[in-house]
Protein backbone atom coordinates (compact mmCIF):
# COMPACT_ATOMS: atom_id res chain seq x y z
CA UNK A 1 0.00 0.00 0.00
CA UNK A 2 1.21 3.42 -1.11
CA UNK A 3 1.61 6.41 1.78
CA UNK A 4 -1.16 8.11 -0.54
CA UNK A 5 -3.10 5.31 0.01
CA UNK A 6 -2.63 4.99 3.78
CA UNK A 7 -3.67 8.95 3.74
CA UNK A 8 -6.81 8.07 2.35
CA UNK A 9 -8.12 6.54 5.88
CA UNK A 10 -7.49 9.40 8.01
CA UNK A 11 -7.72 12.79 8.27
CA UNK A 12 -5.83 15.28 6.72
CA UNK A 13 -4.44 16.64 9.94
CA UNK A 14 -3.80 13.24 11.12
CA UNK A 15 -0.88 12.73 8.50
CA UNK A 16 2.11 14.13 10.09
CA UNK A 17 1.37 11.18 13.02
CA UNK A 18 0.48 8.67 9.99
CA UNK A 19 3.86 9.68 8.75
CA UNK A 20 5.48 9.64 12.27
CA UNK A 21 3.89 5.91 13.21
CA UNK A 22 4.99 4.75 9.34
CA UNK A 23 8.29 5.66 10.36
CA UNK A 24 8.15 3.83 13.70
CA UNK A 25 7.14 0.53 12.00
CA UNK A 26 9.59 0.69 9.54
CA UNK A 27 12.59 1.37 11.58
CA UNK A 28 11.16 -1.83 13.60
CA UNK A 29 10.99 -3.77 10.33
CA UNK A 30 15.08 -3.02 10.45
CA UNK A 31 15.52 -4.36 13.84
CA UNK A 32 14.55 -0.62 15.96
CA UNK A 33 12.39 -0.74 18.93
CA UNK A 34 10.36 2.61 19.50
CA UNK A 35 8.76 3.61 22.96
CA UNK A 36 6.51 6.08 22.47
CA UNK A 37 5.49 9.02 24.18
CA UNK A 38 1.39 8.89 25.56
CA UNK A 39 -0.89 7.86 23.12
CA UNK A 40 -5.08 8.90 22.83
CA UNK A 41 -7.12 5.88 21.57
CA UNK A 42 -7.27 7.47 17.73
CA UNK A 43 -3.36 7.77 18.07
CA UNK A 44 -2.98 3.96 19.41
CA UNK A 45 -6.04 2.75 16.34
CA UNK A 46 -3.64 4.31 13.77
CA UNK A 47 -0.06 3.00 15.01
CA UNK A 48 -2.13 -0.47 15.57
CA UNK A 49 -3.82 -0.22 11.84
CA UNK A 50 -0.23 0.49 10.66
CA UNK A 51 1.42 -2.02 13.05
CA UNK A 52 -1.22 -4.67 11.57
CA UNK A 53 0.07 -4.05 8.20
CA UNK A 54 3.61 -5.57 8.59
CA UNK A 55 4.18 -9.22 9.41
CA UNK A 56 7.60 -8.34 11.07
CA UNK A 57 6.24 -5.88 13.78
CA UNK A 58 4.55 -6.38 17.13
CA UNK A 59 3.18 -3.34 19.65
CA UNK A 60 2.30 -2.78 23.23
CA UNK A 61 0.41 -0.81 24.88
CA UNK A 62 0.37 0.17 28.82
CA UNK A 63 -1.22 3.30 30.52
CA UNK A 64 -0.62 1.87 34.15
CA UNK A 65 -3.67 0.69 34.34
CA UNK A 66 -6.33 -2.26 32.39
CA UNK A 67 -8.93 1.02 31.42
CA UNK A 68 -6.50 3.70 31.21
CA UNK A 69 -7.52 5.87 28.37
CA UNK A 70 -3.72 7.34 26.92
CA UNK A 71 -0.90 4.59 26.84
CA UNK A 72 2.51 4.42 25.68
CA UNK A 73 3.31 1.86 23.32
CA UNK A 74 6.52 0.26 21.96
CA UNK A 75 6.67 -0.90 18.18
CA UNK A 76 9.51 -3.67 18.09
CA UNK A 77 10.23 -6.58 15.70
CA UNK A 78 8.36 -9.59 16.33
CA UNK A 79 10.28 -11.79 17.87
CA UNK A 80 11.32 -9.42 20.49
CA UNK A 81 9.66 -10.21 24.35
CA UNK A 82 7.77 -7.58 25.27
CA UNK A 83 6.47 -8.15 28.40
CA UNK A 84 9.53 -7.30 30.43
CA UNK A 85 9.83 -4.22 28.40
CA UNK A 86 9.87 -1.25 30.81
CA UNK A 87 7.54 1.68 29.47
CA UNK A 88 8.37 4.15 31.15
CA UNK A 89 5.90 5.31 32.88
CA UNK A 90 6.02 6.38 36.41
CA UNK A 91 3.09 7.58 39.39
CA UNK A 92 2.60 10.51 40.44
CA UNK A 93 0.66 11.73 43.92
CA UNK A 94 -0.38 15.08 44.76
CA UNK A 95 -1.93 15.76 48.13
CA UNK A 96 -2.00 18.61 50.34
CA UNK A 97 -3.54 19.20 53.82
CA UNK A 98 -5.33 21.78 52.50
CA UNK A 99 -9.26 21.83 52.79
CA UNK A 100 -9.57 23.55 49.65
CA UNK A 101 -7.89 20.09 47.50
CA UNK A 102 -11.49 18.78 47.48
CA UNK A 103 -12.77 21.40 45.47
CA UNK A 104 -10.34 21.11 42.77
CA UNK A 105 -11.07 19.40 39.55
CA UNK A 106 -9.27 17.21 36.65
CA UNK A 107 -8.71 20.80 34.73
CA UNK A 108 -7.35 22.45 38.03
CA UNK A 109 -4.43 19.26 37.91
CA UNK A 110 -4.17 19.31 34.09
CA UNK A 111 -3.15 23.10 34.02
CA UNK A 112 -0.61 23.01 36.68
CA UNK A 113 0.91 20.11 35.05
CA UNK A 114 1.01 21.98 31.56
CA UNK A 115 1.83 25.08 33.29
CA UNK A 116 5.20 23.78 34.22
CA UNK A 117 5.79 23.50 30.32
CA UNK A 118 5.46 20.06 30.39
CA UNK A 119 4.10 18.58 26.68
CA UNK A 120 0.56 16.97 27.17
CA UNK A 121 1.78 13.89 25.13
CA UNK A 122 3.81 13.10 28.66
CA UNK A 123 1.32 12.86 30.71
CA UNK A 124 -1.60 9.98 30.89
CA UNK A 125 -3.99 9.61 32.92
CA UNK A 126 -4.82 11.63 35.57
CA UNK A 127 -7.63 10.28 38.59
CA UNK A 128 -9.10 13.07 40.67
CA UNK A 129 -9.13 12.00 44.51
CA UNK A 130 -10.88 13.45 47.40
CA UNK A 131 -7.57 13.77 49.15
CA UNK A 132 -5.67 14.98 45.94
CA UNK A 133 -5.04 13.25 42.21
CA UNK A 134 -2.54 10.34 41.07
CA UNK A 135 -1.32 10.75 37.76
CA UNK A 136 0.93 8.89 34.87
CA UNK A 137 3.67 10.92 33.57
CA UNK A 138 6.39 9.77 31.53
CA UNK A 139 9.79 8.63 33.27
CA UNK A 140 11.82 11.38 31.72
CA UNK A 141 10.43 14.12 32.92
CA UNK A 142 8.61 12.18 36.45
CA UNK A 143 11.14 14.22 38.74
CA UNK A 144 11.06 17.56 37.17
CA UNK A 145 7.19 17.58 38.04
CA UNK A 146 8.14 16.60 41.22
CA UNK A 147 10.80 18.78 42.08
CA UNK A 148 8.28 22.12 40.77
CA UNK A 149 4.50 21.19 40.99
CA UNK A 150 3.69 22.95 44.39
CA UNK A 151 0.55 24.65 43.61
CA UNK A 152 -2.78 23.75 41.76
CA UNK A 153 -5.28 26.64 41.31
CA UNK A 154 -3.91 28.60 44.45
CA UNK A 155 -3.65 25.21 46.35
CA UNK A 156 -0.38 24.48 47.92
CA UNK A 157 0.59 20.66 47.51
CA UNK A 158 3.06 17.91 48.08
CA UNK A 159 3.91 15.82 45.16
CA UNK A 160 5.96 12.55 45.09
CA UNK A 161 5.84 9.46 43.46
CA UNK A 162 4.56 5.83 44.07
CA UNK A 163 4.87 2.43 43.15
CA UNK A 164 2.74 1.85 40.17
CA UNK A 165 0.22 -0.85 42.31
CA UNK A 166 -0.27 1.41 44.37
CA UNK A 167 -2.39 3.15 41.90
CA UNK A 168 -6.17 4.56 42.78
CA UNK A 169 -8.15 4.42 39.34
CA UNK A 170 -11.01 6.05 40.02
CA UNK A 171 -13.93 6.03 37.85
CA UNK A 172 -14.08 8.92 35.58
CA UNK A 173 -16.99 11.09 36.74
CA UNK A 174 -19.75 12.41 34.43
CA UNK A 175 -22.41 14.87 35.33
CA UNK A 176 -25.51 13.35 33.82
CA UNK A 177 -28.12 14.82 31.94
CA UNK A 178 -30.98 14.33 29.85
CA UNK A 179 -31.93 16.05 26.75
CA UNK A 180 -34.81 15.39 23.95
CA UNK A 181 -33.36 16.28 20.60
CA UNK A 182 -34.84 16.36 17.02
CA UNK A 183 -32.23 14.40 15.41
CA UNK A 184 -29.06 12.67 16.53
CA UNK A 185 -26.98 15.59 14.41
CA UNK A 186 -23.28 16.35 16.10
CA UNK A 187 -24.33 19.61 15.64
CA UNK A 188 -27.71 19.65 17.36
CA UNK A 189 -26.59 17.86 20.18
CA UNK A 190 -23.22 19.88 20.75
CA UNK A 191 -26.02 22.73 20.40
CA UNK A 192 -28.37 21.33 23.62
CA UNK A 193 -25.19 20.47 25.78
CA UNK A 194 -23.59 23.00 25.65
CA UNK A 195 -26.22 25.63 25.17
CA UNK A 196 -25.27 27.49 22.54
CA UNK A 197 -26.35 28.37 19.49
CA UNK A 198 -26.99 26.07 15.92
CA UNK A 199 -24.88 29.20 14.51
CA UNK A 200 -22.04 29.21 17.44
CA UNK A 201 -21.85 25.42 17.25
CA UNK A 202 -21.15 25.42 13.32
CA UNK A 203 -18.18 28.21 13.30
CA UNK A 204 -16.15 25.79 15.74
CA UNK A 205 -17.04 22.55 14.31
CA UNK A 206 -16.70 23.36 10.75
CA UNK A 207 -12.98 24.74 12.07
CA UNK A 208 -11.99 21.30 13.16
CA UNK A 209 -11.86 22.32 16.61
CA UNK A 210 -14.68 19.24 17.36
CA UNK A 211 -13.81 15.66 17.33
CA UNK A 212 -15.87 12.58 17.74
CA UNK A 213 -13.77 9.13 19.79
CA UNK A 214 -10.36 11.35 19.51
CA UNK A 215 -10.90 12.11 15.24
CA UNK A 216 -11.57 15.86 13.79
CA UNK A 217 -15.34 15.90 12.75
CA UNK A 218 -15.85 18.86 10.27
CA UNK A 219 -19.27 17.57 9.20
CA UNK A 220 -22.23 19.32 11.46
CA UNK A 221 -24.63 15.95 9.69
CA UNK A 222 -22.72 13.33 11.23
CA UNK A 223 -24.93 11.43 13.38
CA UNK A 224 -23.93 10.13 16.80
CA UNK A 225 -24.63 7.23 18.40
CA UNK A 226 -24.61 5.54 21.66
CA UNK A 227 -21.05 5.40 23.41
CA UNK A 228 -19.28 7.97 21.10
CA UNK A 229 -17.10 10.45 22.73
CA UNK A 230 -17.23 13.98 21.93
CA UNK A 231 -14.81 17.34 22.71
CA UNK A 232 -15.20 20.62 21.63
CA UNK A 233 -11.88 22.71 21.94
CA UNK A 234 -12.98 25.18 24.73
CA UNK A 235 -15.98 23.66 26.34
CA UNK A 236 -14.91 20.16 27.24
CA UNK A 237 -16.26 17.02 26.41
CA UNK A 238 -19.20 14.35 26.68
CA UNK A 239 -20.22 10.58 26.31
CA UNK A 240 -23.41 9.86 24.10
CA UNK A 241 -24.40 7.33 27.65
CA UNK A 242 -27.38 6.19 26.30
CA UNK A 243 -30.33 6.47 22.93
CA UNK A 244 -33.42 5.75 24.87
CA UNK A 245 -36.03 5.85 21.89
CA UNK A 246 -38.46 8.31 20.71
CA UNK A 247 -41.21 10.27 22.15
CA UNK A 248 -44.68 10.20 20.83
CA UNK A 249 -43.67 13.90 18.98
CA UNK A 250 -40.73 11.72 17.40
CA UNK A 251 -37.82 13.21 19.04
CA UNK A 252 -34.96 11.49 20.46
CA UNK A 253 -34.60 11.04 24.00
CA UNK A 254 -30.94 10.66 25.04
CA UNK A 255 -28.59 10.44 27.96
CA UNK A 256 -25.11 12.65 28.43
CA UNK A 257 -22.76 12.32 30.10
CA UNK A 258 -20.58 15.42 30.65
CA UNK A 259 -16.88 15.08 31.93
CA UNK A 260 -16.47 16.83 35.04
Amino acid sequence: MTQDNIYAHFHPDEHRFVDQAAEWVARAEQHEVKRTDFLDPRQAFILTSLVNRSADVQVRFEGGHPNAERKRAIVAPDYRVLDDEEMGIRLIEVSSTDDSLGDLDHGDYMGAILGLGIKRDKVGDIYVLPTGCHFLAAAEIADYIVLHLNQVHRVHVHTGTLPLDKLQATETKLDEMNLTVASLRLDGIVSDVYRLSRAKVLVPIKAGRCKVNWKQEEDPSKPLKQGDVVSLKGFGRFKVLEVEGLTKKGRYRIRIGKYA
